[in-house]
């Protein structure tokens, strides 16, 4: 057998161990933390791996080469703190009295004194192990070569480095050129993630190829290739590992000396390790693990931290004795579904918050109170409704406690939710604006402890005590935001109804929506995307033949050159930087009347379908459910609307045949039936309200077609001979002046010339008369307050109402008149919402809410009940809110969502 060297990264474990540990002190008031928590990692790796040869390896202090070559290398690092620069010091002295190997090279890293003894090592036959946490160093993996990760204490070999990067060792440096490396400061190829990366070298292997044909590869990603190409050589010479320094040891005399007792224990004495002093006088015994001095509540200035049964104990009884608690929970994952619970924290008053780990496990990690046992004993008091809980976006923890069996109780309030009603467009509604906007206070970000891009953690690979630091902040946080705005809410009575009886009631409805998921057909999507593929293809080829020769026409520069260069077509509007637009609404502009903008429309769209949905959707059926599960947000939009990502099931079209096909992919399971509920012309009826038109009321009262009764208005005919045509303009002005249209948009719209236009909408304000009121009276009100309201009193700010610029202002008064519509239109399905599913619980009705889509709403119901769920729609719908003219709402069953809608 092979002799082994074990080489370790000292400088990654020592800050590693600063993170993780508690903060210990000497007899003396040195912090001593994480030279405790090295020492027991060093010892832990050599007891387990009992290496023939071994090294610890530091950076030397000062700069390198690399410095040199590249004087922004590390340039955004702060400095090593204080209390970390006094423990670097004790660790060398620690590793030299222990009798361990050591190595510090100036003007090179540690990573390339590791490096090269490595490849000596292994041109002298040795198996290696390489113990780091640096993803840098899986360059050097071979066959005789590996990392062990001290993090999770796993070994890192070839096969684990290509499942985990995408790529074989041997092509880590070019995978590190174009990624770039945050931590180091090496940009990389902009906006070039590991994905991308590790795809362009499976397709081209290596970097010198992916370069020579850089022109070859298409959109965003393309470009910025070609605009990193003089810059890709100098990242690669930052990135690669040297193994060639100069040492003055040979591997051979990398033995590990037995250490010098009397010396040693004098040192133990004198920081204060009473542990290791022990095992060291009791001869043959050796008890080093590293929760000995740790498993502690660890006081902080503000915040605790639990790590033992007595000060669980304590904080249990004190949250179940409290009027309410803030609550914030730490997990492995966004994905409300997969997510797993690794720490929970909790505020109760100011300045007095703390952090449950229950999964770090971290190789160094401190023991921690066992998961299931801490839930166990939180879910009475987590599911009793007379202890109110505040969180911040708190839907999330209802959804992961529920993986764990778990129904939150007691939910009383939500800081996103308070901020989002107070006022939509102040800020963003994450904790860390919030707290920098209304309490002063710059929190630690997840960014700060967890790194970015790809070095970014999962939760439980950060140090307890930096998660802590966090964690417990965010609770703190929570607790003084709804301290903060809460009375600022109750000070307007509407806000406050629209919190209270609007916003979290619908809460916890969102979240059974969001965890219902919905059904679909992976085969029928998959043969979709099929038959997707061939049209994409015939248009291309139509598109080619209109251009004169072939093109990417995913590429807007290179559809910049073929429309307005080589076509000599009309620039419609320019981006910032000046070049002609080909956003959506200029192509539509221009199809209408050239059919190569026509054709590339064309493209775009069916392209987008297959992309988006029939190749994604198949994807995100998870695997426990077999159902997808979007995510619906709250507090996103302006206006108070629902918006869903990942996916957006909000954005299928309906207007186009592969819109409507992709809907029958969405399907109910066996015994079930899908029902969907829409309101008919919402916006209108909801227009007539607010304006009192009386022309207008009269149509909706009549129970009239409203596109036809105003064609025959504007166009000064019966409505009876009504055309097509007439009615399809109609229903344009019906529908473009509530959204603040102009003639001028008009007539680019339905291809007419601008005084036609004009004309029209002339003879509509003439007829509609109280319409037209309505909106300047919603013009100069808006300038005047700086907001406009809903029916029920949501308050939507425009914040460039008054500014200078004439196109915003503009923008600003086209949404005053269009947000009162469209806001108004979302408290209703959202006061329906509500309704539908109280009904549906007290009656215990066999069905459940899988979708809504704006004024949409879906579900999945017993085909024997459907009649009944029907009729309870579609009466709560109409009966949401009390307007002058009726709500109208059509409901149908079908086995798909294309049948139902």
């Amino acid at each position: 057998m092979a002799k082994k060297l074990v080489l370790v990264d000292g400088t990654a474990y020592l800050y590693r161990a600063y993170h993780a540990l508690p903060p210990l002190t000497s007899p003396k008031g040195e912090p001593t933390g994480a030279v405790y928590g090295v020492g027991n990692m060093l010892k832990a790796l050599l007891k387990k791996e009992t290496p023939d040869y071994f090294a610890v390896v530091f950076d030397a202090p000062g700069k390198t080469f690399r410095h040199q070559l590249y004087p922004q290398y590390k340039a955004h690092r702060p400095p090593m703190p204080d209390d970390l620069k006094i423990q670097s010091n004790i660790l060398l002295a620690l590793v030299k009295e222990s009798g361990y190997p050591m190595l510090q090279v100036s003007d090179v890293e540690a990573d390339d004194v590791i490096g090269t003894l490595a490849r000596r090592a292994e041109k002298a036959g040795l198996d290696v192990l390489i113990s780091t946490g640096d993803k840098d160093l899986a360059q050097l993996i071979s066959k005789k070569i590996k990392l062990v990760d001290t993090m999770k204490n796993q070994q890192i070999d070839a096969k684990a480095t290509l499942k985990k990067f995408g790529v074989r060792p041997e092509q880590m440096i070019d995978y590190l050129s174009l990624v770039g490396d945050t931590s180091d400061n090496i940009p990389g190829v902009s906006g070039v993630g590991p994905k991308t990366a590790a795809k362009w070298l499976e397709q081209y292997s290596d970097l010198d190829t992916v370069i020579s044909l850089a022109d070859e590869i298409t959109g965003k990603a393309g470009n910025a290739l070609r605009e990193a190409l003089p810059h890709l050589p100098l990242y690669r010479d930052l990135v690669t590992i040297r193994c060639d320094v100069e040492l003055d040891c040979a591997v051979e005399e990398l033995v590990v000396n037995e250490p010098q007792t009397e010396q040693l224990v004098a040192f133990y004495k004198e920081y204060g390790f009473s542990g290791w002093l022990s095992s060291l006088s009791q001869e043959g015994v050796s008890d080093e693990s590293e929760t000995s001095d740790t498993a502690v509540c660890v006081e902080h200035p503000r915040y605790q931290l639990i790590l033992t049964e007595n000060s669980f104990g304590q904080w249990l009884d004190k949250l179940t004795t409290a009027d309410y608690f803030a609550l914030d929970i730490e997990t492995t994952s966004l994905d409300y579904m997969q997510a797993e619970i690794v720490g929970l924290s909790f505020a109760v008053t100011e300045g007095d918050a703390v952090y449950l780990p229950v999964a770090h496990d971290y190789f160094g990690a401190p023991q921690q109170l066992e998961r299931g046992i801490v839930l166990e004993r939180l879910k009475p008091l987590l599911e009793n409704p007379d202890v109110k809980k505040i969180g911040h976006n708190i839907k999330y923890d209802i959804e992961v406690l529920a993986n764990y069996g778990i129904h939150l109780d007691g939910v009383s309030d939500d800081t996103m939710l308070e901020s989002y009603v107070y006022n939509s467009v102040a800020s963003h509604h994450n904790l860390d604006d919030l707290a920098t906007k209304y309490l002063n206070k710059k929190t630690i970000s997840y960014e700060t402890i967890a790194g970015k891009g790809v070095k970014q953690q999962t939760f439980n690979q950060i140090a307890v005590r930096s998660a802590g630091e966090y964690a417990a902040e965010d609770a703190h946080c929570s607790l003084r935001l709804h301290q903060h705005l809460y009375p600022q809410l109750k000070k307007t009575a509407s806000l406050k109804s629209i919190y209270r009886d609007i916003e979290m009631p619908l809460l916890p409805i969102i979240a059974t929506i969001e965890r219902n998921g919905v059904l679909v057909d992976a085969k029928l999507l998959s043969q979709q995307g099929k038959e997707l593929e061939k049209q994409i293809k015939q248009v291309a080829k139509q598109v080619y033949d209109l251009a004169g020769h072939e093109f990417n026409i995913a590429s807007p520069k290179q559809i910049q050159t073929v429309l307005f260069e080589e076509a000599g077509l009309p620039v419609i509007r320019k981006t910032p930087k000046g070049q002609p637009s080909t956003a959506e609404d200029v192509l539509q502009e221009l199809a209408l009347e050239h059919e190569l903008a026509n054709k590339i429309l064309r493209h775009r769209s069916l392209s987008k379908l297959k992309t988006t949905y029939t190749d994604k959707l198949p994807k995100l059926i998870n695997a426990k459910t077999g159902r997808v599960h979007t995510s619906y947000h709250q507090a996103v939009t302006a206006t108070g609307r629902l918006s869903s990502t990942n996916p957006n099931l909000q954005n299928i079209p309906i207007r186009t045949a592969e819109g409507r096909r992709i809907r029958q992919a969405f399907i109910a399971r066996r015994g079930y039936r899908l029902l969907a509920a829409d309101y008919s012309q919402i916006e209108m009826r909801i227009m007539a309200h607010l304006s009192q038109d009386k022309n207008l009321l009269k149509v909706f009262a009549d129970g009239a077609d409203i596109h036809q009764a105003t064609a025959a208005e504007i166009c000064g005919c019966a409505v009876a001979d009504v055309k097509q045509d007439q009615r399809r303009i109609a229903k344009a002005i019906n529908f473009g002046l509530i959204y603040g249209m102009s003639p001028f948009g008009l007539s680019k719209q339905l291809g007419i010339d601008y005084h036609t236009a004009a004309d029209y909408v002339e003879n509509y304000f003439a007829r509609y008369p109280d319409v037209k009121q309505y909106m300047e009276d919603t013009r100069s009100g808006a300038h005047k307050y700086g907001y406009v309201e809903t029916i029920f009193g949501r308050r939507l700010y425009l914040p460039e109402i008054n500014v200078k610029d004439m196109r915003h202002r503009q923008y600003a008064e086209r949404t005053a008149i269009n947000a009162p519509m469209q806001g108004s239109a979302a408290d209703l399905i959202k006061r329906a919402m509500v309704m539908i599913a109280k009904q549906l619980q007290a009656e215990k009705i066999d069905a459940m809410m899988i979708m809504q889509v704006h004024d949409e709403l879906v579900l999945e119901v017993a085909a024997d009940q459907s009649e009944t769920v029907m009729s309870i729609c579609c009466q709560n719908m109409e009966q949401a809110g009390e307007l002058t003219v009726p709500l109208q709402v059509s409901a149908s069953v079908g086995d798909n969502w294309d049948e139902a809608h």
